[in-house]
């Protein structure tokens, strides 16, 4: 049966089914970090939820003063800090410190692979979590967050706003994905980890 994106029942339910449990994700982190010792680490939440009858993601444009990614399309996220016990905690501690999510809102489905970025050196790990009950009230960052953007699932999977290009980085090439929405471009470790998202709920 062709996944539905706009019904989050079936989307919750394949996630929940071919995500990594939250279980793995000291696994997950050490089979990379073993290849990036130096790596530091960090974990964002792709958060879904429900408007309007649609499946939606939701996304940061990053404040243009910050140093690394400045102005950039990104998930809610950040580094880990000492005190977080879990890639989860960081995601959900971030997302609460960036947009003003309330985390009790947020159902974790599971993990997606880990993606290491080569520009500002970290290991992201992506928390897929869900809001059954919505967005509720939401405070941005101003310091961090220029923007919030909702979109919607389905419409991130129309193959006709998609390319890759083959860069090159330190004589190893590797493929960058875009997606141009509206006016908004998502590229970078972002893209990679939509990709992911997608290619794991149209999977047969």
């Amino acid at each position: 049966m062709r996944m539905n994106l706009n019904d989050s029942k079936q989307v919750r339910q394949a996630l929940v089914e071919r995500l990594e449990p939250v279980t793995h994700a000291p696994e997950l982190v050490e089979a990379i970090e073993n290849q990036r010792p130096r790596a530091r680490k960090a974990a964002v939440l792709v958060c879904l939820f429900e408007q309007n009858g649609e499946t939606h993601l939701v996304f940061i444009r990053r404040a243009s003063t910050l140093r690394s990614h400045g102005g950039e399309i990104a998930f809610p996220g950040g580094g880990v800090e000492p005190t977080d016990a879990s890639p989860v905690e960081t995601a959900l501690r971030e997302s609460r410190e960036e947009i003003g999510l309330d985390i009790a809102r947020a159902q974790v489905l599971g993990l997606l692979p880990p993606v290491f970025t080569a520009v500002s050196n970290f290991l992201v790990v992506p928390v897929v979590a869900y809001l059954p009950d919505g967005l509720g009230d939401l405070q941005l960052q101003e310091s961090e967050v220029a923007e919030l953007i909702l979109v919607p699932l389905q419409g991130l999977a129309d193959p006709s706003i998609v390319h890759t290009e083959i860069w090159s980085r330190g004589g190893a090439p590797h493929t960058v994905y875009f997606f141009d929405y509206g006016p908004y471009r998502i590229w970078g470790a972002t893209a990679r980890m939509l990709n992911m998202l997608l290619e794991l709920l149209l999977s047969s």
